[in-house]
Order: structure tokens, then sequence, then C-alpha cells
């Protein structure tokens, strides 16, 4: 509850017209403590969540697949002569450790069971975005007259770009995603605690180098030393090729533990560039349409979540030793086809169809 000071203090910070709204919305914007902060931070636990869900099945996976010879029955160690303790000992473990189910999964059924987490993912984000737009994301991003110029959208290579671009960043990040923790447990032959923490050691080191890149790409717009289409194309172009290398490397280091996870780290820290290219180019080409191109970009990446983990799981059961080199190549060579196309097709500027359209009267 406010104190008589404190009333006092906020009345005489109000004008003299009484607008109290005004007020208040200046006072949500000071400090950590504002309406934004707190809404990025919910929005933070949000995708927490959901990443959470995603990444347990991936580390899971490796304790529930069956790699060991089926258990004997239960009564089998009873009929054993009592002479042989250390025989009897031994079938007891197995016993205790029979207790945990394992599945005869084959390396492909793995990979599209990994996939099944997007299936339904693509569903959502389009007529949710486009609600969004309509009505704001108050009442869930409002103008009379909004509509949406799909004919022109289809059109615009620019927006293109951005879309495939989305589509093939994300087939890495999912593949990576969804195969560090197996890639770690069998590769490296990591115990599931170790797995775990392995795996999430690359993606903490990503969250940072976000926020870090953001903050160099708005320094270096802000002081005007590169033009903003310059930004997003660098940023794009380093956030694919140096992690697009170093993953096409990882098979050929896979006999140092220390390399390998320097591996993972340094890829996941330098396509976290991404984020300030590619991937928030939507918002400099058509700032009316977010909340639909938002929708739109999330359907592109949840089909390349729902088909890379069934590619890479083929190509392992293909091949164990080879397989995790081809999917690294798949994955490095759908990557830097994207960067390409929006190298070629990318712009930075709002596009005519996401203009305000103006009438004049005479």
């Amino acid at each position: 509850m406010s104190t008589g000071p404190d009333v006092k203090a906020t009345v005489g910070d109000i004008s003299s017209d009484g607008n109290l709204n005004v007020a208040q919305e200046e006072c949500s914007r000071k400090g950590f403590c504002s309406v934004r902060h707190g809404l990025a931070l919910i929005l933070q636990l949000c995708n927490f969540s959901i990443y959470t869900q995603q990444m347990n099945l991936s580390i899971a996976i490796p304790a529930m697949v069956n790699n060991t010879a089926p258990p004997s029955q239960p009564n089998a160690s009873t009929e054993r002569p009592s002479t042989d303790s250390q025989g009897y000992w031994n079938e007891t473990l197995k016993e205790f450790k029979a207790m945990a189910p394992a599945y005869d999964w084959s390396p492909e059924i793995q990979g599209i069971i990994l996939s099944s987490l997007n299936y339904g993912s693509f569903l959502a984000p389009i007529p949710s975005g486009y609600v969004a737009g309509i009505f704001g994301a108050k009442y869930v991003d409002c103008s009379p007259g909004w509509s949406l110029p799909i004919r022109a959208m289809i059109k615009s290579l620019p927006l293109w770009a951005i879309l495939v671009s989305y589509f093939c960043e994300y087939w890495l990040f999912y593949t990576i995603m969804a195969y560090t923790p197996t890639y770690i447990s069998s590769v490296l032959q990591a115990n599931l605690r170790d797995s775990g923490i392995l795996s999430a050691l690359p993606f903490v080191v990503g969250c940072i180098c976000i926020i870090l890149g953001g903050l160099l790409a708005d320094f270096l717009l802000s002081r005007k030393i590169l033009r903003l289409i310059t930004i997003r194309k660098l940023f794009t172009a380093i956030g694919v090729l140096f992690p697009s290398v170093i993953l096409v490397s990882l098979p050929w280091v896979r006999s140092s533990h220390s390399m390998t996870m320097t591996f993972l780290v340094l890829s996941s820290a330098i396509s976290s560039f991404c984020e300030s290219g590619a991937l928030v180019n939507f918002l400099d080409i058509a700032p009316r349409y977010t909340g639909f191109l938002k929708g739109l970009l999330q359907v592109f990446a949840h089909i390349a979540g729902a088909i890379s983990p069934t590619a890479a799981g083929f190509f392992i059961s293909q091949d164990s030793e080879f397989g995790w080199r081809n999917v690294f190549l798949l994955s490095a060579a759908v990557n830097i086809s994207g960067l390409v196309f929006y190298l070629i097709f990318g712009r930075a500027d709002v596009q005519d169809w996401a203009k305000e359209q103006t009438f004049t009267h005479l």
C-alpha cells in the first residue's frame, strides 16, 4: 500500500490537467521494474518452458533406448545354487537395473519421435499472429481497415529471403537441439547426468551471446558505422558460415572431449548472431504486419524442426560412423544455401505493400 507522503509525491508529479494515465505511463517506463521489462521476463519464462519441454525428450532418449541385452526373468535368480553367491549378486543387480523401461528404437525411429514435437506447432502461429495484428496483443501488436496484402507478400522476394533463411537456420538449430544429448552420450560416451549438463552448456552460452550480438548491432547502427542492411547481412553471414565450418569439423575431433565441447559451444555462440540478422529482418521490411509475419516465420521454423531430426535419424541409421558426418554436412549445406538466397534478395527498407495507404481528397 502507498503511504501518505508517497501519494503526495505522486500527485505532485501529475500535471494540472489531472491526466493520471499519463503519469502512470511515465512511471511505468522508469527503471528495471517497468512494464516492458516485466513483459520481457514473462515471455522469457514462456520460452524457457517451451524449450525445456522440447529438450527433455532429447536428453531422455539416450536413457530410454535399449542398448543392453534383455533382462532375465525375475524368478531366474532364485533357481541359482547357493554356492554361486557372486553370480547371484550380479543377477540381483541386473533385476534392479531392469526396473527402468527400455525401448528398442532404431535411430530412424528416434528421429521421427524427435520431429513429432513440431508436428502440431505450425498450426497455431498464423491465426494467432493474424488476430494479434487486428486487435492488438493487449486483447489476444490496431488501425481501421487493416488487411493483409497476400498477393503482394507472395511476390515479395525480400520476404521470401527471410522465410527461406528462417527455414534453413532453424534446420540447423533443431538438429543441434535434438541430437546434442545423443551425440554426447554415444560419441563421447558420457553418462546421463554429464550428458544433460554438457548439452545445456552450448545453449547457455548462446543465450548470453544473443544479448551481446544485439547490443553490438545497435551500437553499429546508432553510431552510423554500418547501414542497417549491411548489419543484417553481415551478422547473418557470420552466424551461418562459421558454425557450419565448425560443425562439419566435429567428426574429426571426436577423440578429444574438450575439443568437441569447445566446438559445440563456439557453434552455438556464433550462430546467435543470426538473431540480430535475418531473424529480425521482418521488423524492418513490414512493421505493420509483424504479428502475422512472425506467425508465418514460426511456421517455417517448425516445418524445419519437423523434418531435420527425421533426416538426421535416417543418416545415423544407415551408418553409425559416417552418419554423424553426413548429418553435419547436410545441415551446413542447407544453412549456407539459405544464406546465399538471403544475401541476394534480402532488404532492410519498408516494402511498398507494407506502407500505410494515404488518400488525398480534392
